[in-house]
């Protein structure tokens, strides 16, 4: 993201040269808790004639005091060490809580330097030094030395959360109120944090994810903490007005405002079985499938045999009209994935993308979008992204009722999903939901490498499983003729809803089936297949070569047209914990040979979708031009009457 012409950059040079001094707070320093209740260290005798009395200790800000702290100090760096017991190497997690913790201590040296400037506050403090700082401006002097303290220490916190949050899991620790919040100068103000932060990772820090997890919980609480007291401070302006870029880290310094949630988001959700999914039978299929296919990816390669094979869905959109079962679909993959994971032991995050993303800010909504993919393509979890009412979330390209923020969601997700850096592993799958679908920017739809069309029940089969299921066991009434869920059996119903594919559904996209079948007969060869799709193109020019990927993409998940056995997912060592070629081994040997029925099958679906936003699309366009010109004329009528 670029410079605005509000905000200005922390140059890399200006953050490295305070490495030093965060390096030196990491390693040891001594601290008397003012506030916070130090733990109780064991009685040791004195010898006599030593008072036990504490000294006295000036409050007098910026000047030095001799310390009265504890004679073993604070070591976070040993703290952090000794984080996963007697092991006596540093993990590669532990140094990386080390780098973001010096980094995020640096970047706050360097803003804490660049207020010192802006408000004068580096000369009254030379003068203070010197001695000759004159009596009617030492409660200035005071004020701004408060001011810095707690605007460093929020950066501190901030740049801290912002910076681990990738290493996150869904491991979460309750690290209590921060209390040793001290606001005399900036140097102080982050002795007691860290030395807050010393007792935290004693008291929580077991092993390697508890460690990240108390790290960032702890800058959480601090950034509160810190963002409450300044609400009643002065002379803030020149932190507050101003706002911060660092590039390297792609973070944004804006006040007390965080720069992002520093923890993913626990599963909390109320999970759906599949056969409480009543039909959607195409939907419901393919993510039962997708959910064992994530399953597959292989940490130690940090690759999917899937994604090698072809036939991996990285993002799919699943459209229907309201209450036809979008959530309860999320609720069952959601569910699925969640009970995979912990019988195999592997880290689960899910996260989903809402309103509370789009910002005011320029910029904000952008890297609230940014920080989710990046949450969810972690390759270290596996990881199930959804975008929700994605119509009201990402902005329509043209469209002048979307705002900047939503935008700015539309550019991060179009580059993230298709863009020239996307990798996509296959540890993880984005879901795009929406009722209204032909409100979703052309581009960003296309971008959606599967169609999951969401229409509810449909049969009256259907229709009286889902009155039984909701009803509930409370009643005496009679079931009648009818045997509960038969009609919902998978394999039988996703038969019959891919072949009624053989023929296109939308009427638009008939009449070009039914043209081309007469010009060229039987769509039996590659050149009728290629031939019919030209005729689609001809009839809506949005059917670009970007459709044709995503079609041929489905092709070859109708390949891979098996779910994998749920004794694997249920006894890891069958397939989960096997190396990756034995994996991938085993994937192939059950992958089916594509034929064309297959084929003009998914032609038929996609283009199914594109006709059906886009008839949708211009009847709204149609209903808003009628809409807008009868208010003309009435208004031209009201005018006229007026005037007479």
């Amino acid at each position: 993201m670029s410079l605005t012409a509000d905000m200005m950059e922390l140059r890399e040079e200006d953050i490295a040269k305070h490495y030093a001094a965060a390096v030196a707070m990491l390693d040891g320093f001594d601290h008397t808790p003012r506030i916070a209740k130090a733990p109780e260290a064991p009685k040791q005798e004195r010898s006599s004639g030593i008072g036990s009395r504490r000294r006295f200790r000036t409050t007098t800000p910026g000047l030095v005091t001799r310390s009265t702290a504890r004679p073993e100090g604070v070591h976070l760096i040993d703290r952090i060490g000794a984080a996963d017991g007697d092991d006596p190497l540093t993990s590669p997690m532990q140094a990386q809580v080390m780098h973001g913790l010096r980094r995020a201590l640096a970047i706050a040296l360097a803003v804490g330097e660049n207020f010192s400037e802006a408000t004068g506050l580096s000369d009254l403090r030379r003068a203070n030094l010197a001695g000759s700082l004159p009596g009617d401006r030492k409660t200035e002097f005071s004020e701004l030395l408060s001011a810095e303290a707690l605007a460093v220490a929020h950066v501190f916190a901030n740049a801290t959360a912002f910076l681990l949050a990738p290493h996150g899991s869904e491991v979460s620790v309750e690290v209590g109120e921060v209390e040793e919040v001290l606001t005399d100068n900036a140097q102080l103000a982050l002795h007691g944090a860290l030395w807050e932060l010393d007792q935290d990772i004693a008291a929580h820090a077991g092993d390697d994810a508890r460690l990240v997890a108390t790290v960032t919980a702890f800058a959480e609480q601090l950034m509160e903490k810190v963002a409450l007291r300044a609400q009643n401070a002065g002379r803030l302006g020149a932190f507050t007005g101003a706002s911060w870029r660092v590039e390297a880290d792609d973070f944004t310094i804006r006040g007390f405002e965080a720069a992002s949630k520093a923890k993913s988001t626990t599963l909390t959700m109320t999970f759906k079985k599949p056969h409480e999914v009543v039909g959607n039978h195409i939907a419901k299929y393919q993510a039962l499938k997708l959910s064992k296919m994530l399953m597959a990816y292989d940490f130690d390669r940090r690759l999917n045999p899937f994604a090698e094979l072809g036939g991996f869905i990285f993002t799919f959109m699943g459209d229907g009209k309201p209450g036809t079962g979008k959530t309860t679909l999320i609720q069952m993959m959601a569910g699925l994935v969640n009970d995979y994971c912990q019988n195999a032991g592997y880290p689960f995050r899910y996260q989903n993308l809402s309103t509370d993303s789009i910002d005011s800010y320029q910029g904000k909504s952008a890297q609230n979008a940014k920080a989710f993919v990046n949450n969810v393509i972690d390759p270290t979890v596996i990881g199930f992204g959804t975008i929700d009412d994605i119509d009201q979330l990402a902005g329509k390209r043209g469209d002048r009722q979307s705002s900047a923020g939503q935008l700015e969601i539309t550019a991060v997700l179009m580059e993230s999903f298709a863009g020239a850096n996307t990798v996509v592993r296959g540890n993880c799958t984005f879901g795009m939901f929406s009722n209204y679908p032909e409100n979703v920017d052309d581009a960003l739809r296309q971008r959606a490498g599967a169609r999951f069309l969401v229409d509810g029940p449909i049969t009256r089969d259907d229709y009286i499983d889902i009155l039984s299921l909701l009803m509930g066991k409370n009643h005496d009434i009679p079931l009648g003729d009818h045997t509960v869920f038969a009609a919902q059996e998978i394999k039988k119903a996703v038969a019959a809803s891919f072949e009624s594919h053989a023929r296109p559904h939308e009427e638009g996209l008939l009449r070009v089936f039914e043209k081309v079948d007469q010009e060229i007969g039987k769509l039996d060869t590659i050149a009728k297949l290629g031939t019919y799709l030209k005729g689609i193109q001809q009839a809506d020019d949005r059917f670009t070569g970007r459709a044709i990927k995503n079609i041929t993409d489905a092709v070859k998940v109708r390949a891979m047209d098996f779910e994998l056995p749920d004794e694997w997912m249920e006894k890891p060592d069958l397939f989960l914990f096997k190396g990756y070629d034995e994996k991938k081994a085993m994937i192939e040997e059950l992958r089916q040979p594509i034929t064309v029925e297959m084929v003009i099958q998914e032609i038929n679906r996609y283009a199914d979708s594109e006709f059906r936003y886009a008839d949708k699309s211009d009847e709204v366009a149609i209903e808003n031009a009628v809409r807008d010109m009868g208010r003309m004329e009435e208004a031209k009528r009201r005018y006229l009457e007026g005037k007479e």
